[in-house]
């Protein structure tokens, strides 16, 4: 089962998690990121890397979150790879932490 970025992801858009992946699975959005779930291997050495604990088994994603696991896995078929990490956006940690950033999700 693969992993899956959840609501905490938007406009933080951290991508240190990315430059750790070994299959390059991670795809790019205007302020969120995504996990392929048909490339991700399960590894989890990008779930350390994330500063605002985004990612999740899919299997462990939180009840209130579990819409995610179809958001990564439609997003990541439109979106392009990301394989190296960029800045943050200059807000990205006003945003850690705040509920209910779904509306604000750029695809």
């Amino acid at each position: 089962m693969a992993h899956v970025v959840t609501e905490n992801c938007i406009k933080c858009r951290y991508t240190d998690c990315v430059e750790v992946c070994p299959v390059d699975c991670f795809h790019e959005g205007a302020n969120f990121l995504v996990i392929d779930p048909n490339e991700c291997i399960d590894c989890g050495v990008c779930r350390a890397q994330c500063p605002v604990g985004a990612i999740y088994p899919a299997e462990d994603v939180p009840a209130a979150q579990y819409a995610f696991v179809a958001v990564n896995a439609t997003l990541a078929q439109s979106w392009p790879s990301i394989t190296r990490s960029q800045k943050p956006p200059v807000d990205a940690a006003r945003w850690a932490g705040v509920h209910g950033k779904i509306a604000l999700l750029e695809s």
